[in-house]
């Protein structure tokens, strides 16, 4: 874009879009809209800040035009707060698209791609959330003083006149970018609270029309979505999937009640197609992978709700809902309506009925923020040809914790089509390894693609990424020697931007696999990191007790950096009393096994030593499970009460109890939560390859067991 000292830094795009803006919204000003629609038409003749009188022409009223980067006054609009807010942001939307297509500065791009994610995504919000509600009213205030950030910001990014200072002003706009961003986080977690601290309301009907063939297209637009939505809703295909079950699951209850014979029950189909609707809303919009996954469990506890007089009325033949002598239908259908909130309210409880325990990954991501960000950058580059950017440091650094960041960056979802994430580990296996990554990659089954051989599943997968334009990323989890030399040939050099990501335990693999690559070393923690962690694990929101503090940052300071560590000792600390003499005890074991030989292992097994006794056989039956392999929560209940680690208490049955087991032992972050099911619950768990080593190494002594290798 050619600039002139003193002259705005827009373009014809850019001021094309204002004229419509303010012509369209703000039709207050004759003079304005003179010169605005004068400066239309010069735009559109050609006209450019290198024509004489095109600058003269916008000089003459540039200034006035700040007043429109604000959200107009609704009193002089027939537009609802809400629906002018979400015309402002896509005015806003408009003008970034124009500014980004002509090269902003590379270190200002990153910023700028990610304020117009958010502003998509706040498009999204509001119209996924009724205005009325009166939770709702704070969250839009914040949405809109963003809003207005961004508008000054806009207004002076692209039409400041004056001399420039232009390493100051390149300065002060990236503060300025970094600020409105902070600001955005802020609302971004209200918006959470508020999913969370609302998900038992029920919305307001989106459709009058009672029709089961509508009913039917909505769950046929779903299935479609499912497939050409793939890529982007990766990370919630299970949930999606469980959605359009229960919804064809209620198709059916409404169905053999035939539905359209009794007004009474028009009100169940209505609100069945206000999920169908609602679904669709939420994933053909902006929505990012976080959002999804705070909405949608919502999506099921409204189907639930739903779903429970549907079961009892069902109970019924069909013909005594008819029956004037016993009125079931009638009382039902009151009972429903009348007791909505409590029976939701009923619901979120049972869907939670423990501690949401966090798995390691979140509790170890202290620290990682720079490098996820910095790393982010370089996979969003401008480079055509593919690149491989490696991440090696030993085991428990965290570096399948900053893959699993960078994977979820909204920023990453939006701008590859098509993104896979891959566990190889040591046992690597190219069939198992294959048809891993293209499950995850599309809606083929594995039952399908294991009849294929090697050599059919790779031509699978480098058709599925050869395609024109296609960008694609691939992370390649804890990758080791000759694995990449096997899979290359299946991953297109398409000229599209795309990305190969490997995380490893050696800094020759990255090199090895390019002479280009990037290979970058994640660092230990500082000691004060160490401390943060420690605290966040132990205390979360409440601040450490003073007396704690001192033998606290020599704890933290003794796991020597390594995050792992640092969130297995917290989990000893937080499962005790919190008083100085317990937590010393701690300390004082912590010393003696960190002077040993192999001190991460150490202080691993000092954790172990803390469990209960009746959680210790259940932790070391997780050295029987391959190296990197998710478990089914139901297989390992059922293994361990087949083994007889499992005692039933006195009003619980065997399963149960195990169930609590297990959240026992991800809270005290020993196991990890592989998927969660749509209420929230455990549906695969695995144990991180330093733990499993540990336990089999803990196995073997004891003679807990022995794992003898083919």
């Amino acid at each position: 874009m050619f600039l002139i000292p003193g002259m705005p830094r827009c373009n014809g795009d850019i001021i094309l879009t204002v004229c419509h803006y303010i012509i369209k919204l703000c039709q207050q000003d004759d003079k304005v809209i003179s010169l605005l629609e004068q400066l239309n038409e010069s735009v559109k003749k050609g006209g450019t800040l290198e024509d004489q009188s095109f600058t003269i022409l916008l000089r003459s009223f540039v200034t006035e035009l700040k007043v429109f980067f604000k959200i107009p006054n609704s009193k002089s609009i027939t537009l609802n707060p809400t629906e002018l807010l979400a015309v402002f942001i896509d005015f806003l939307l408009e003008i970034y698209g124009g500014g980004i297509r002509y090269r902003i500065s590379g270190r200002h791009k990153v910023s700028f791609e990610s304020c117009q994610t958010e502003l998509k995504f706040f498009i999204t919000f509001l119209g996924d959330k009724p205005s009325s509600l009166d939770e709702n009213k704070n969250v839009l205030t914040d949405i809109e003083e963003v809003a207005n950030d961004v508008g000054s910001f806009l207004y002076s990014y692209f039409f400041y006149i004056g001399e420039k200072d232009w390493t100051r002003d390149h300065h002060l706009e990236g503060l300025a970018l970094a600020d409105i961003l902070g600001k955005v986080e802020q609302v971004k977690e209200k918006i959470k609270e508020q999913c969370m601290a609302a998900s038992w309301k029920m919305l307001t009907p989106k459709t009058s029309v009672v029709s089961l063939f509508l009913f039917y297209s909505l769950l046929d637009d779903l299935n479609l979505l499912m497939i050409q939505k793939y890529g982007t809703i990766i990370d919630v295909k299970d949930q999606i999937r469980t959605i359009i079950e229960e919804l064809k699951s209620l198709r059916t209850f409404l169905q053999d009640m035939e539905v359209q014979k009794h007004p009474e029950l028009e009100g169940f189909l209505i609100q069945t197609s206000d999920i169908a609707y609602e679904v669709l809303y939420i994933l053909t919009s902006y929505a990012p992978v976080w959002y999804l996954n705070l909405r949608l469990p919502q999506v099921m506890e409204k189907i639930k709700l739903i779903r429970l007089p549907l079961e009892k009325l069902n109970k019924y033949p069909t013909e005594q809902v008819s029956s004037q002598d016993e009125k079931p239908l009638e009382d039902i259908v009151v009972d429903f309506h009348a007791d909505a909130n409590r029976i939701a309210g009923m619901l979120k409880d049972v869907e939670n009925p423990s501690q949401k325990a966090p798995s390691i990954e979140e509790d170890i991501s202290v620290g990682l923020d720079d490098e996820a960000n910095e790393i982010a950058e370089i996979l969003l580059g401008n480079q055509k040809e593919q690149q491989i950017i490696s991440i090696w440091g030993m085991p428990g650094l965290g570096k399948t914790t900053l893959a699993k960041k960078i994977f979820s960056d909204d920023r990453i979802v939006q701008h590859f089509h098509i993104r896979t994430s891959c566990v190889i580990s040591q046992t690597y296996d190219k069939k198992n390894t294959l048809i891993a990554i293209l499950t995850s990659m599309s809606s083929l089954e594995r039952d399908e693609l294991s009849k294929l051989d090697e050599d059919t599943l790779g031509g699978k997968l480098y058709q599925s990424l050869c395609g024109k334009g296609i960008r694609y990323l691939i992370i390649l989890d804890d990758i080791w020697e000759d694995v990449w030399s096997d899979l290359h040939r299946y991953f297109p050099e398409n000229q599209s931007r795309s990305r190969i990501l490997f995380t490893t335990r050696f800094q020759k693999i990255g090199f090895q696999a390019s002479d280009k690559s990037i290979v970058r070393k994640l660092r230990f923690l500082t000691d004060d990191e160490c401390w943060k962690l420690l605290q966040i694990k132990v205390f979360q929101d409440v601040p450490c007790p003073l007396e704690l503090v001192d033998i606290g940052k020599k704890i933290a300071r003794n796991c020597e950096g390594l995050p792992l560590a640092v969130v297995v000792i917290a989990a000893v600390l937080a499962n005790m009393k919190k008083n100085k003499t317990k937590w010393e005890e701690v300390a004082i074991s912590l010393s003696s096994y960190i002077s040993k030989d192999n001190s991460c292992m150490k202080i691993l097994e000092l954790s172990y030593s803390y469990l209960p006794m009746h959680l210790k056989p259940c932790f070391l039956y997780f050295g029987a499970f391959e190296e990197d392999t998710e478990i089914p929560v139901q297989k390992l209940i059922s293994l361990w009460v087949s083994e007889g680690f499992v005692q039933k208490g006195k009003q619980k049955n065997s399963n149960a109890v195990s169930y609590g087991y297990l959240i026992d032992l991800i809270s005290r972050g020993l196991v990890q939560v592989g998927k969660r099911r749509s209420n929230g619950g455990v549906k695969t768990c695995y144990v991180h390859d330093l733990l499993r080593e540990m336990c089999l190494a803990i196995a073997e002594k004891d003679n807990f067991m022995k794992v003898v290798q083919e």
